[in-house]
């Protein structure tokens, strides 16, 4: 069965200030485009949450590919900082507590219910749904 595509991305003016994220889902020639803002955040935090609420769309166990222009939410996990965090109570590998600890945890119990792999794409190049994304979550922080 083909992976679901899920392609994500998050947008802060001023950081922190106010902010978008948008993902676009991607399966059988059928697309579906959610987003969403918030007043005060961080550009990390929209780039999580974009991840979330991607993952958050479907209605059952998926292969998803995850595209992000991240490093941040990519090397979270394919680098396993998710997983030591989560062994280490929360703590960094130098003992600071984890920022956006609450959205880190969401994004743990999205990833355990479906096959995720993430995929780190360039940003503001030549990835349409990448370049999508970025224009919805900033339209997204004109709303606000």
């Amino acid at each position: 069965m083909k992976p679901v595509e899920i392609y994500t991305d998050g947008a802060c003016s001023g950081n922190p200030g106010k902010g978008g994220w948008c993902a676009i889902l991607l399966y059988g020639g059928v697309e579906k485009v959610i987003s969403g803002g918030d007043a005060q955040t961080t550009n990390n935090r929209m780039e999580v949450y974009a991840a979330i609420a991607g993952l958050s769309a479907l209605t059952r166990k998926c292969d998803v590919l995850l595209y992000s222009d991240s490093a941040y939410l990519v090397n979270a996990v394919e680098l396993g900082w998710l997983s030591n965090w989560r062994r280490n109570k929360w703590k960094t590998a130098d003992g600071k507590p984890v920022k956006n600890r609450e959205l880190w945890e969401q994004l743990s119990e999205l990833l355990a219910e479906h096959n995720v792999t993430f995929v780190k794409v360039k940003g503001h190049a030549d990835n349409e749904y990448n370049n999508r994304c970025d224009a919805a979550a900033r339209a997204e922080i004109a709303k606000l």
